[in-house]
C-alpha cells in the first residue's frame, strides 16, 4: 500500500480496500463493451480511460493481475483501432502510464511489429487522414513514448530483426532515409536481458562506423550517441577498452564550443528534413544526457575512461567561467546536470543491488568516486558564479547531490565559498549555497550551521526578496534536521555558540521588523476577488515563509513557545498593518497548528473581543438575517471611518487565516464568533461584509474539515544522533504507528456549531433571498442591492466554507430503479464530516435559479451580483471542483519544493540506503493531506460516467440553463466565469452537452444576434469538451459546421475573429466523424440534422466563388468539404460519386480567383488522387496495360471533363503562378516563399495536411549557388498525380500552356511551368517514352541552352525532380533518367555563353545528388567516368562561375564513385567496374595541385622584390598566362574541397582531402585577392574537420611539413591551423605524436619573423590548457630556466651584442605563455613566473611589448579575486610587478 493512502484520514482509509473490486468490476465492464469483430466498438470504450486513470493518480492498491490483464486488452485494443488517432492517443497513454508504473512487477511479451505497421501507415505514408495537426502531433507522441515502455518487453531475437530491418536504410548516408533509419533504430532497438547476445562487439564497430559516416551532423550524433550509451548503461559484457578514444574524441567535438577565438556553432550544419526533426525529437544543440550517461556508465576500476574523463572536463572547463559564457552555455550545463545524475542513479543501483547492476568488480570504489567528484567540482566552481540562471541553479544542486557522495570533498569546498559570499553577502550568492543539507553529524558541519543561522538572520531584508527568501530556506532546512529546539540539548555539543532563546528572540525581532516594512506588491482591489491573502513576495513568491513558521514554531520546547507567543501576541495586538495580512495571518495560523489551546487563548481572543466591541460602535443595516430589518429606517444611510474600516476588516482577516486549524479549541469561544460574523455582516461597509465571508468560510472549514494536527513534531529520531531527526522514503515505507499522522477528526460539538452556522447564514439567507425576490420588499433600488449583495455573499461563503461536504445531487435514473448500489463506489475520498443534506443542496438550487431570473431582468447590468450567482452556482453544481482547484493550486506550489529538504537515495554522510528520495515527516504529511484533497475532489466526478442509466437530475438541468444564458451576457467577465462553469458541468454530464450546441449554433446563425452573444457562443463551443462531443453526435456536428459556414453576416471584427479561431481551432483538433454518420441515409434520418449527402451537397453549394462570400468563408466551405470527403473515403458503404465530385471541384479550383482557395486546392488534390492506374509497375511492358483496359480511375471521368474545357491548363498556370512570390532580395527561405501574404490563422487552414516524410526533396539540399528557388514539390506532385490517374490526354492538354510559360518573361510563369513539366517526366505512365522524341526531350534542350539567368534554379530543381528515385529509399531508377541525364551530358555547341555552361554542371550536379550510388546500373557508372574526365580536363575555365558549379560537380561525382566502392569492394571480379576502380584523380589532383600552389607563390609580387619592372613582365608574358591557369585551376579545387565537407560527404573523401591541406594553408595570404577569400572560407571549414585512422599520420606530417615552409606567412597560417587541430584530435593523438607537435611549436618561438613568434605563443598558451598535463608542465619548466639564464646574462653583461633578439624575445614569449595560459586560477607556480616575466620590462621593443601586453592581461583576468590571491605572493614580488603596470610605463 502507498504510503500516502495508509496516511489518509481514518475515515477515508478505512473504504480503500473496496478499490481492488471497483478496479476488478471497471475492467470486466470494459471487455464487455468491447467486441473485437466491430473495430467501431472501440469508441465505446473511451468513457473508462478517465476512470482508469484514477487508479493509477490515487495510487490504488490494485492487483496485479488485473494490472496484466488491463494492459493485454488494451495493447489488443491500440493495434485494432488503427486509422483511429483519437482512440490509439486515448489507449496508447493509458498503456505508457501503466507499463511505466509496473514494469517491473509484471511480465510481458509485446510484438515490434504491430507498433512499427501504425508508426509507419499513420506518420510516414502519404495516405493521410483527415485529422487535424495537432491529433497528429500527439499521436506521434504517444506512439513513440509506447514504444519505449514497450521496448523492455520485445522477445529475444528481436533485437536482430529491428537491426536488419533499419540497416537498409543506413546505406546511403546522403539520403533523408538515413536520418529516418537511425531515428527508428534509436527508438526500436530493445536493450532487455533477452536481446544481450545481439550487441557483440562486431556490431559495436559497424554502429561507430556508420555514425562516422556523416560528419558534424548534430541529429545524427544524438541518435548514434543515444544508442551507445544505453548500450554501455545495460550491458556489461563488452569491453570498451579499444573504443574509448574514438568515442571520447566524438564527444568532445559535439560540444560546439569556440576553439581558439574559432565560431561556436558548425559552420555547416547538414539540414535534417523539418519533419524528420520533429518527429524524432531533438534539440539541435549537443545531446548532453546520452554523453554523460555513457561516461558515468564507462567509469569502472582500472579502466582508461577516467584519464579520458578526467582530460575532457580539463578542456571544458574553462567554457563554465562566467566570462566564456555563449550559446554553448546551455549544452554545458546539462552536461553538467546529467552527469551528476546519472552518477547519483548509477551508484543507487549498485547499493541496492538491483538486478542488472553491473558485476561486484565493476563497482565503482572510494578512490573512484573520489575522482569523478574532484572533477565534477572543477565544473562547479567555474560555474557557480555564473550570470546564466540555469547554470547557477545546476551548480546548487550538483553540490548538493554531491556532498551525500563524498562529504569530505565537497563540504569544505562549500563551507569556503560560503564564508566568501557572507563576507560579501549578495542576495546571488547566499541563494546559491541555500541548497546544501544536513543529513547527518560532520564535526566540521557544526560549527558551519552555527555560524549560517547566526549570520542568516543579517539575510531578512524587506527590500531584497530573492535573498529573503533563500535565508528563509536554509534556516527552514537546518530546522527540518532537528528533533526538539531546546536551550537544555546535551547530548550532542550542537550548535555551542548559540543559545536558542537568545537566537529566537533575535529572529522574532527581526522578523517583526521585515513585517513592519513589507510594502504591498500591488494596490488590494476593492471588488470581490481580493482574497484574504493577497499578500507580498513573502507569500507569492513560494512556500518557504510559512513553511519556516511552521517548522520553527513545531520544533519549540514547550518554555520556548511559550517565550515566542508572548512576544507575538503583543506584536499582533500592538500593530495594524494592512499591507502584511497574509503574512501576519500565518503568523498566527502556525502558532495555533502549533499548540491550538494556548494560542487560541493568548493570540486569538483578544483581536475577537475587540473586533465585536468595535463593530459594536458602528451602525447595522440589518441585512444579516434575524428579522432585525425594518424597511422605514433606511432613509439615513451611515457609513463608517475608513481608518476603522481598514482595521476591523484587518484584524477579521487575520482571525480568518488564523484559525484554520484551531479544531475544537475554538469551540470556548464559539458565541463570540457567531457574534462577530453577524455584525460584520450587518455592517454597512462591503468591505467588513468581505471580511466576514473569510472568517466565515474558515469557520465551517476549522470545525468540519480532516485536517493533520501535530505535524511538525519530531516523532522518529536519527539512529546515528538523537538530536537529528530521521528522514523518511515513500518508497521504503513500514507501517510504524508512531509516524502515522494525527488527523482532525470532527467531534459531536463541532459538527453541531457547523449546522447552527448554517441555519443562520445558508438556510435563512436563502429564505430572504427568495423574500427579496418574490415579494418586492424594498422601494429603494440602491438598498435592495445592497441586501442582495450581503445575502448572496451569505450563501456563497457558506458553500465554500463546506467544500464538498453538503451532499451532492442524485442523478435521476432512466430505468426507475432508484438505487444501482454496487456503481456507486470508484475510489474513496472526503475533505470532512457530511453536513446539511441533499435536499438543502435541491433547495438552493430552486431559489438560486429564481433570483437569478429576477436578477436579469431587474439588475442585468449589476455585474457583482451576476458574478456572486455565478459561483454560487458553481460551487452548487460542481461537486468537488473546489477541493481541485484547491489541490491545483497547491501542486504548482510543490514545484517549488527545493532540494533543500530532499535527501537523496545514496547517503555516504551516514552511509544509508534507501529505495527512493527522503523527505521530513512534515513534508510527507503535507504531500498525503493534498492526495486526500484529490481524491475527494475526484471520488463521485466519474461515478455516473460509465453506466448509461443515469441522466443529471433536474436541479442541474435547472443551472445549465441559466448558465448558458449567463454565458452570453454582454459584460465580459460574466461571460467567462459563467463559460468556465458551464463547461465543467457539461463534462460531467456529457448528455446536456448537444442542448448547449444547437442553442448556441442559433446564435451565430442568427443575423439579428448581438456581438456579445457571438463571442460568448464561440468561447463555450470551442472548448474541448464540446469539440469532442461533435465527432459523435451527427445532429450537432451539421448544425456546428452550418451554423460556422452562415455566420458571415456579423460584422463586428470582434465577432469574426472569434468565429476565425474557433473554425481554426476546429480544424487543427478534428478527429475524424463517426462512422454511423455514413449509415443514415436521407431516407432512415429521424434525428432531424441533415443526412451526410445532404450536408456535402449543401456545403458544396457554398464553396464556389460565384456565390459572392467573403474569402474566408469560401475557404472555410471548402476546407470543411476536403474533410467529410477524406472522412467518407475510409468508409466501404459511402458512395465515390462525393470522391469523385470533389476532386473535380478542387481541380476547378486551381484556377480561383482566391489566393488562399488556391493553395488549400493543392493540398487536397494531394491527398485525394490516390489510385494510377496508367503507372508502368517496374518491370512491366506497354502492352499489359491493353487486356487491363477496363481498369479505370474512379475520378477519371469527371477530372477529364474538367481539364479538357477549353484553355484549362492556361488558366491554371496562370493563376498558380501569382502564388510564387519572388522577392527582390532573394531572401526567401526554401519553400516558404508564399508567407507573405497569409496570415497564421489562413496558414492553418490551407496547410493543414501535414505534410510527411513524403515530402521532397529527399536529400539535403546544400548547394549554396542554387539560390533560393521557389519551386514547390506540392504542385509538381499534382500534375503528376493527375497524369497518374487519366493517362496520356492530361500531358495533351499540358503541351500548350508549358511550351508558353517556359519561355515567359516572368519568371514566377517559369516557375510553374517547371513543376509542371517535373510532374511530367516523373510521372512514368505509359506512352511517356513516346513523347520524349517528339516534345520533352526539344523541351529539356530549349531550357538548357535558353539565355536567362534568373530562373536557372526553379529548372535545376526540375530536373532533380524529374531524376529522383521512385519508392521510400529513392533506389527505383524512374522511367526517364537515363534518357534525361543523356540529355544533359550531350556536349554544348561552341559558341554558346559562359552562364548555359554553368547552368548545364548546375543542372548535371543536381541530376547526381539524387542518384544512389550504392545501386547504380552500369549505364550511370560509365556516365560518371565520362562527366569525371571532361570535369578534371575543365578545371581551367576561365569563368569563375563555371568553376564553381565544377568544383561542386567534381565533389558529387567522387564521393558517388567512392560510396558504390564501399559497397561493391566484395565481388571485384565481376568485369563491368574495373573502369571505376582507376583512382588516378586522386593523385592527379594532389600532384598537380602542389605544383600549382608553387607557381603561384612564385609568380606572385614576392616579399623580397617589390620593384618588378613593367618590361619585366611583358618579356615573361607566357609564364604569366601559365600562372593565371594555376590561379583559376586551384580556385576550382578550392570549391572541391568547400563543397565535399559542406555536404557532409567528407567522410568518403578524407584521404584526397588530407592530400590537401598544405595547399589550402599556403594560399591563405597570396597577391590574388579573389583566390585567398575562397582559401580562407575552405580553410575555416577545415578546422571542424576531424581526421581519423588510418589518414591521421598522414594529415600530421603535412601539417609538420607546412611549419617548416620558406613562407612565414604559411607557417602562421599553420599554427593557426595546428590549435583547432590538436583540440579536435587530443583523444585521438598519440602522446609521441603530441611531443612531435609541441616541439614544432617551440622551434617557431625563435623565428626569425617577430608575426611568427608571437602566434606561437599564443598557440602554446592554448595548448597547454588542452588537458595534456605532464608535457605542459615539462615545458613551463624548461621556459622558466631558460628565461632565468638569460636575464642573470643580459643583467651581466648589459650589451645585446651577445644572444640574437630572436633568441631573448624566444625565452620571454615561453614565459609569457606560461602565464597566459592560466587565466582566472593561481597555481603554485605563477607568481614566480609573472614575477621573473617583470623584469624583463626593461628590454628594448619587441620583448618590451610583450611583457606589458602579458602582464596587463594577467591584471584583467585576476582582478576579481586579486585580494584574496596576492596573499600568494611575497612583498618583494608585489613591487616588481608594481613597477611594470604602474602607467609611467607608457612614457618610458
Amino acid at each position: 500500500m502507498h504510503l500516502y493512502n495508509a496516511w489518509l484520514p481514518p475515515p477515508v482509509a478505512a473504504q480503500t480496500p473496496a478499490e481492488r473490486d471497483s478496479f476488478r468490476r471497471l475492467i470486466s465492464d470494459v471487455s464487455a463493451s468491447f467486441r473485437p469483430d466491430d473495430p467501431e466498438s472501440v469508441f465505446s470504450t473511451l468513457k473508462f480511460i478517465s476512470v482508469l486513470d484514477l487508479f493509477i493518480k490515487a495510487k490504488s492498491d490494485v492487483a496485479l493481475e488485473d494490472v496484466q490483464a488491463l494492459i493485454q486488452l488494451g495493447l489488443e485494443l491500440f493495434h485494432l483501432s488503427r486509422n483511429k488517432l483519437y482512440a490509439q492517443v486515448r489507449w496508447g497513454n493509458l498503456l505508457v502510464r501503466l507499463l511505466n508504473k509496473y514494469r517491473k512487477k509484471i511480465a510481458l511479451n509485446v510484438q515490434w511489429r504491430p507498433l512499427y505497421d501504425t508508426l509507419i501507415s499513420t506518420h510516414f505514408t502519404r495516405s493521410t487522414g483527415p485529422e487535424g495537426w495537432r491529433i497528429r502531433q500527439r499521436h506521434f507522441e504517444t506512439i513513440t513514448s509506447l514504444v519505449q515502455s514497450c521496448r523492455r518487453f520485445f522477445p529475444s531475437g528481436s533485437a536482430f530483426e529491428i537491426w536488419s530491418e533499419f540497416k537498409s536504410l543506413l546505406e546511403n548516408p546522403w539520403h533523408n532515409s538515413s536520418f529516418e533509419g537511425s531515428g527508428f533504430a534509436r527508438l526500436f532497438l530493445p536493450m532487455n536481458v533477452e536481446n544481450q547476445e545481439f550487441y557483440s562487439h562486431g556490431w559495436i564497430e559497424e554502429c561507430l562506423d556508420l555514425w562516422g559516416s556523416i560528419p558534424n551532423c548534430q541529429f545524427w550524433n544524438s541518435q548514434w550517441a543515444d544508442v551507445i550509451a544505453r548500450v554501455v548503461k545495460n550491458y556489461h559484457n563488452v569491453d570498451w577498452e579499444c573504443f574509448l578514444p574514438l568515442l571520447f574524441a566524438r564527444y568532445l567535438n559535439m560540444f560546439e564550443v569556440p576553439v581558439a577565438n574559432g565560431s561556436g556553432s558548425y559552420p555547416y550544419s547538414l539540414d535534417v528534413p523539418r519533419n524528420t526533426r520533429f518527429l524524432f525529437s531533438n534539440k539541435s544543440s549537443t545531446p548532453a544526457k546520452p554523453i554523460a550517461k555513457t561516461i558515468v556508465y564507462l567509469l569502472k576500476p582500472g579502466s582508461s575512461s577516467q584519464q579520458h574523463f578526467e582530460k575532457l572536463i580539463d578542456i571544458l572547463e574553462q567554457y563554465y567561467h562566467p566570462s566564456n559564457g555563449g550559446r554553448w552555455t546551455y549544452s554545458l550545463e546539462r552536461f553538467l546536470f546529467h552527469l551528476v545524475l546519472q552518477f547519483q542513479k548509477r551508484l543507487q543501483n549498485e547499493q541496492l543491488g538491483t538486478k542488472n547492476s553491473k558485476p561486484i568488480e565493476q563497482h565503482l570504489g572510494e578512490s573512484e568516486r573520489a575522482l569523478f567528484v574532484n572533477s565534477v567540482l572543477k565544473l562547479i566552481d567555474r560555474g557557480q558564479y555564473s550570470k546564466n540562471e540555469h547554470l547557477s541553479e545546476t551548480v546548487a544542486a550538483a553540490t548538493s547531490i554531491l556532498s551525500y557522495v563524498e562529504p569530505s570533498l565537497v563540504l569544505p569546498f562549500v563551507a569556503s565559498r560560503f564564508r566568501m559570499a557572507l563576507e560579501t553577502v549578495s542576495s546571488a550568492a547566499s541563494s546559491s549555497m541555500k541548497q546544501v543539507d544536513l543529513g547527518g553529524d560532520g564535526e566540521t558541519l557544526i560549527d558551519l550551521v552555527g555560524v549560517s543561522l547566526s549570520n542568516a538572520l543579517l539575510g531578512m531584508d524587506a527590500n531584497d526578496p530573492p535573498k529573503t527568501l533563500a535565508t528563509m530556506q536554509l534556516i527552514g532546512s537546518i530546522f527540518s534536521n532537528l528533533a526538539l529546539l531546546d536551550d537544555k540539548i546535551d547530548d550532542l555539543s550542537f550548535m555551542p555558540m548559540i543559545r536558542f532563546s537568545e537566537w529566537l528572540d533575535e529572529f522574532l525581532c527581526r522578523l517583526f521588523s521585515l513585517l513592519l516594512h513589507l510594502e504591498p506588491s500591488s494596490v488590494i482591489n476593492e471588488g470581490l476577488h481580493s482574497s484574504a491573502a493577497s499578500g507580498t513576495f513573502l507569500v507569492d513568491d513560494g512556500p518557504y515563509y510559512f513553511c519556516l513558521l511552521e517548522i520553527l514554531l513545531g520544533r519549540l520546547s514547550e518554555s520556548l513557545y511559550n517565550q515566542a507567543l508572548k512576544k507575538i501576541s503583543k506584536f499582533v495586538r500592538t500593530n495594524i498593518l494592512p499591507g502584511a495580512i497574509a503574512e501576519v495571518g500565518l503568523l498566527c495560523c502556525a502558532c495555533v497548528h502549533s499548540n491550538p489551546e494556548e494560542a487560541v487563548s493568548q493570540l486569538v481572543e483578544p483581536i475577537l473581543a475587540s473586533v465585536i466591541s468595535s463593530l459594536k460602535g458602528t451602525p447595522h443595516t440589518g441585512f444579516a438575517g434575524g428579522g432585525s430589518f425594518h424597511a422605514s429606517s433606511t432613509k439615513d444611510r451611515s457609513t463608517i471611518s475608513p481608518a476603522l474600516e481598514a482595521a476591523i476588516d484587518y484584524q477579521l482577516k487575520i482571525l480568518s487565516v488564523g484559525i484554520t486549524y484551531g479544531g475544537p479549541a475554538i469551540l470556548r469561544y464559539k458565541d463570540q464568533f457567531k457574534e462577530a460574523v453577524f455584525l460584520a455582516f450587518d455592517s454597512p461597509s462591503w468591505k467588513v461584509n468581505g471580511a466576514a465571508d473569510h472568517l466565515l468560510r474558515s469557520l465551517l472549514g476549522s470545525q468540519i474539515h480532516y485536517y493533520p494536527i501535530d505535524q511538525y513534531r519530531c516523532f522518529l529520531s536519527h539512529p546515528d544522533a538523537a538530536a537529528l531527526e530521521e528522514w523518511i522514503s515513500t518508497k521504503d515505507f513500514t507501517a510504524d504507528e508512531r509516524l502515522t499522522p494525527k488527523w482532525h477528526i470532527p467531534c459531536d460539538e463541532e459538527v453541531q456549531f457547523a449546522n447552527e452556522l448554517l441555519d443562520i447564514h445558508f438556510k435563512s439567507a436563502l429564505d430572504d433571498l427568495l423574500n427579496i425576490c418574490e415579494n418586492k420588499i424594498h422601494v429603494d433600488q440602491g438598498d435592495e442591492k445592497e441586501h442582495l449583495k450581503v445575502t448572496l455573499l451569505r450563501i456563497e461563503s457558506s458553500l465554500q466554507g463546506l467544500f464538498s461536504c453538503l451532499p451532492d445531487f442524485v442523478p435521476n435514473s432512466r430505468n426507475g430503479k432508484a438505487d444501482d448500489s454496487d456503481h456507486k463506489f470508484l475510489i474513496a475520498g472526503a475533505t470532512g464530516c457530511p453536513v446539511g443534506s441533499t435536499a438543502l443542496r435541491e433547495k438552493a438550487a430552486e431559489i438560486v435559479h429564481a433570483a437569478c431570473k429576477y436578477i436579469l431582468e431587474k439588475k442585468s447590468d449589476d455585474s457583482i451580483l451576476l458574478i456572486l450567482i455565478i459561483r454560487i452556482m458553481d460551487s452548487l453544481g460542481n461537486y468537488g471542483s473546489l477541493e481541485y482547484d484547491e489541490w491545483f493550486s497547491h501542486r504548482q506550489a510543490w514545484k517549488l519544493e527545493s532540494a533543500a529538504i530532499v535527501e537523496p537515495p545514496v547517503n555516504f554522510i551516514v552511509s544509508s540506503r534507501s529505495k527512493g528520495k527522503k523527505r521530513p515527516r512534515w513534508a510527507l504529511i503535507d504531500k498525503a493531506f493534498m492526495h486526500n484533497t484529490w481524491r475527494s475532489s475526484q471520488a463521485s466526478y466519474h461515478l455516473y460516467r460509465t453506466s448509461g442509466n443515469f441522466s443529471p437530475s433536474d436541479h442541474v438541468t435547472l443551472l445549465v440553463d441559466d448558465l448558458l444564458s449567463l454565458s452570453m451576457h454582454s459584460y465580459e467577465t460574466v461571460r467567462l466565469l459563467a463559460g468556465k462553469a458551464l463547461v465543467k458541468l457539461i463534462k460531467r454530464w456529457p448528455s446536456m452537452i448537444s442542448k448547449c450546441v444547437i442553442t448556441l449554433t442559433k446564435n451565430l446563425q442568427d443575423s439579428n444576434a448581438e456581438e456579445y452573444a457571438v463571442l460568448g457562443s464561440c468561447s463555450v463551443l470551442a472548448s474541448q469538451t464540446v469539440l469532442k462531443h461533435l465527432t459523435t453526435d451527427l445532429k450537432s456536428f451539421s448544425s456546428f459546421i452550418m451554423a460556422i459556414l452562415s455566420s458571415s453576416h456579423h460584422e463586428s471584427l470582434k465577432a469574426q475573429k472569434a468565429i476565425n479561431e474557433l473554425f481554426v481551432k476546429y480544424n487543427i483538433q478534428f478527429s475524424g466523424v463517426s462512422k454511423s454518420f455514413f449509415r443514415i441515409s436521407d431516407k432512415d434520418n429521424h434525428t432531424g440534422g441533415l443526412g451526410f449527402s445532404d450536408l456535402v451537397s449543401q456545403i458544396g453549394s457554398l464553396s464556389f466563388d460565384s456565390t459572392g462570400l467573403h474569402w474566408r468563408y469560401n475557404l472555410m466551405a471548402n476546407r470543411v468539404l476536403l474533410l467529410l470527403a477524406l472522412a467518407s473515403r475510409n468508409h466501404p458503404n459511402s458512395s465515390t460519386r462525393i470522391l469523385s465530385e470533389t476532386a473535380g471541384h478542387f481541380l476547378k479550383n486551381l484556377k480561383s480567383q482566391l489566393p488562399q482557395t488556391r493553395i488549400l486546392a493543392i493540398s487536397a488534390l494531394n491527398t485525394l488522387l490516390k489510385e494510377s492506374p496508367y503507372k508502368l509497375l517496374p518491370g512491366e511492358k506497354s502492352d499489359v496495360l491493353e487486356e487491363l483496359g477496363n481498369a479505370k480511375s474512379s475520378l477519371e471521368e469527371v477530372l477529364t471533363q474538367t481539364f479538357q474545357e477549353e484553355g484549362f491548363f492556361n488558366e491554371t498556370l496562370n493563376s498558380l503562378s501569382h502564388v510564387h512570390i519572388i522577392s527582390d532580395s532573394e531572401s526567401a527561405s526554401r519553400g516558404h516563399g508564399d508567407s507573405s501574404f497569409q496570415s497564421l490563422a489562413d496558414k492553418s487552414i490551407t496547410r493543414f495536411f501535414f505534410e510527411f516524410s513524403a515530402s521532397w526533396p529527399r536529400t539535403p539540399s546544400w548547394i549554396s549557388f542554387f539560390g533560393s528557388d521557389t519551386f514547390y514539390s506540392s504542385f509538381a506532385r499534382i500534375f503528376k498525380r493527375l497524369v497518374q490517374e487519366c493517362g496520356m490526354p492530361v500531358v495533351e492538354a499540358l503541351k500548350s500552356a508549358v511550351d508558353e510559360f517556359a519561355i515567359a518573361k516572368e519568371r514566377s510563369k517559369q516557375c510553374v511551368a517547371a513543376e509542371a513539366l517535373a510532374g511530367v517526366l516523373h510521372s512514368d505512365v505509359d506512352g511517356l517514352l513516346g513523347e520524349w522524341e517528339s516534345w520533352l526531350m526539344p523541351q529539356l534542350k530549349n531550357i538548357i541552352l535558353a539565355q536567362s539567368v534568373e530562373s536557372v534554379p526553379e529548372w535545376a530543381t526540375c530536373i532533380r525532380y524529374a531524376v529522383t528515385g521512385k519508392g521510400k529509399y529513392g533506389t527505383r531508377v524512374p522511367l526517364l533518367r537515363q534518357k534525361i541525364l543523356d540529355a544533359l551530358m550531350t556536349p554544348l555547341p561552341p559558341t554558346v555563353a559562359t552562364t548555359v555552361t554553368a547552368k548545364r554542371y548546375a543542372f548535371l550536379a543536381a541530376a547526381l545528388i539524387e542518384i544512389s550510388p550504392q545501386k547504380m546500373p552500369v549505364a550511370e557508372i560509365q556516365l560518371h567516368n565520362i562527366l569525371l574526365n571532361e570535369v578534371l580536363g575543365n578545371m581551367c575555365h576561365s569563368s569563375a562561375q563555371v568553376r564553381e558549379a565544377l568544383g561542386v560537380s567534381l565533389s558529387v561525382l567522387c564521393s558517388n564513385i567512392r560510396l558504390y566502392h564501399s559497397t561493391h569492394h566484395s565481388n571485384t571480379s565481376s568485369t563491368d567496374d574495373t573502369p571505376m576502380k582507376d583512382e588516378s584523380w586522386v593523385q592527379l589532383l594532389t600532384e598537380r595541385a602542389a605544383e600549382a600552389v608553387v607557381n603561384i607563390q612564385n609568380a606572385g609580387p614576392s616579399d623580397k622584390v617589390t620593384n618588378n619592372s613593367i618590361d619585366a613582365r611583358s618579356q615573361n608574358g607566357h609564364i604569366d598566362s601559365d600562372s593565371q591557369d594555376d590561379v583559376k585551376w586551384m580556385e576550382t579545387l578550392l570549391f572541391f574541397i568547400i563543397s565535399s565537407l559542406k555536404s557532409g560527404r567528407s567522410s568518403y573523401l578524407l584521404d584526397v582531402i588530407v592530400g590537401l591541406l598544405h595547399p589550402v594553408i599556403s594560399l591563405q595570404e597570396t597577391s590574388n585577392k579573389d583566390l585567398s577569400t575562397v582559401a580562407k572560407a575552405a580553410f575555416e571549414l577545415l578546422k571542424w574537420m576531424i581526421v581519423w585512422e588510418p589518414h591521421l599520420q598522414k594529415a600530421i606530417s603535412v601539417i609538420l611539413s607546412a611549419a617548416s615552409d620558406s613562407n612565414w606567412r604559411t607557417r602562421s597560417a599553420t599554427l593557426t591551423y595546428l590549435r583547432t587541430f590538436m583540440y579536435r584530435h587530443t583523444f585521438i593523438l598519440s602522446s609521441s605524436k603530441k611531443r612531435e607537435i609541441w616541439s614544432t611549436v617551440e622551434k617557431l618561438l625563435v623565428d626569425n619573423q617577430v608575426e611568427v613568434r608571437e602566434h606561437a605563443a599564443a598557440v602554446l598558451a592554448g595548448l597547454m590548457k588542452s588537458g595534456d598535463e605532464d608535457i605542459a608542465k615539462d615545458f613551463r619548466d624548461r621556459a622558466y630556466v631558460e628565461a632565468n639564464i638569460v636575464y642573470k646574462r643580459r643583467k651581466s653583461r648589459k650589451s645585446s651584442s651577445v644572444s640574437s633578439m630572436a633568441s631573448v624575445h624566444g625565452a620571454v614569449l615561453a614565459l609569457a605563455a606560461s602565464v597566459l595560459s592560466a587565466p582566472y586560477d593561481m597555481p603554485s607556480w605563477l607568481p614566480e613566473h609573472v614575477t621573473l616575466l617583470a623584469r624583463f620590462s626593461g628590454e628594448p621593443s619587441p620583448v618590451k611589448s610583450t611583457v606589458t601586453k602579458a602582464i596587463a592581461e594577467f591584471r584583467r583576468t585576476h582582478a576579481d579575486t586579486w585580494n584574496v590571491q596576492k596573499e600568494l605572493f611575497t612583498e618583494e614580488q608585489l613591487e616588481i610587478l608594481a613597477d611594470t603596470s604602474s602607467s609611467s610605463s607608457y612614457f618610458a
